[in-house]
């Protein structure tokens, strides 16, 4: 009696401190992909046997405040050993920007408007303003490269030293090449404590048997062993006929979310037949 608890609201979301961390790294990416392009512009010039224009450490950290929250940056700096003055200012984060509300839309524009057409200038406007540039076919380039490599690394991680009670499988379509045959094949897991992961997205040709296969096998690869006890999808057969070969041990549910869409789907348009009749 009389007992009062205190209930403290949490530290944060999960969630924006994921994707503010993710904002931070790709701007930190695109930033040393602008330095490097400098670099490489003056590699052939030397005195007395070393380059003219080097590294030389960072300038003072400094806040950016976004859409996502405050996000920090780190801005290199270069050395010129020849006297022509040469700086590195970056395009991306001028000296005096403080604001922008707009760089989580980085992404997709890199991919739509930079990778896909060759279109530089849109990029970088999406990121910060309008006018604004810095993002070069050099510097996608490079960004690019370095997605790659993290994209391999992270399909060759080690899991078998995790247990993974169930598994959710969907298909995910884009269409950003107006290719409807294409899709991502997504895989997520959930071990015996709750705790979900990311397990495999890859590339897949219409949710075909085939391509679920080779997911599955390649997680196998990675020390998946040991089939879940239980797998979650939509309808799609590929992904049930690819898992009654490879783990047939494992039961099948198919996704609450899709059914229910479905289901209200009908139900509308019965609604919307039967309405219509009332009205004639």
């Amino acid at each position: 009696m009389g007992n009062v608890v205190e209930l403290k609201a949490p530290a944060g979301d999960d969630l924006s401190e994921l994707l503010k961390e993710g904002a931070r790294q790709l701007l930190a990416q695109a930033i040393e992909a602008e330095v490097a392009e400098l670099l490489a512009r003056y590699a052939g010039q030397t005195v007395g046997g070393k380059r003219t224009v080097v590294r030389n450490g960072y300038l003072p950290e400094r806040t950016l405040q976004t859409g996502l929250g405050d996000v920090l940056v780190k801005v290199p700096k270069v050395r010129d050993r020849s006297g022509q003055g040469v700086k590195f200012s970056s395009k991306l984060v001028p000296r005096y920007l403080k604001r922008t509300k707009r760089i989580e839309e980085l992404i997709p524009w890199l991919y739509l408007k930079g990778i896909s057409t060759g279109e530089m200038q849109p990029a970088p406007e999406a990121l910060l303003s309008e006018g604004a540039t810095g993002l070069s076919a050099v510097t996608v380039s490079h960004l690019r490269k370095w997605w790659e490599a993290d994209y391999r690394q992270w399909q060759q991680r080690e899991l078998s030293r995790r247990r993974y009670v169930y598994v959710w499988a969907d298909g995910i379509y884009s269409n950003v090449r107006m290719d409807d045959r294409l899709c991502l094949l997504v895989i997520v897991g959930s071990d015996d404590m709750g705790r979900k992961e990311v397990l495999a997205v890859v590339d897949g040709y219409r949710e075909f048997e085939a391509s679920w296969l080779e997911v599955i096998e390649h997680l196998e690869s990675q020390g998946l062993t040991i089939p879940p006890k239980l797998a979650i999808g939509n309808g799609a057969l590929g992904f049930w006929k690819a898992l009654a070969k490879k783990w047939p041990q494992t039961a099948q549910q198919r996704c609450w979310v899709h059914k229910t869409a479905n289901v209200l789907n009908k139900v509308q348009a019965r609604w919307a037949e039967s309405t219509g009749q009332m009205a004639g």
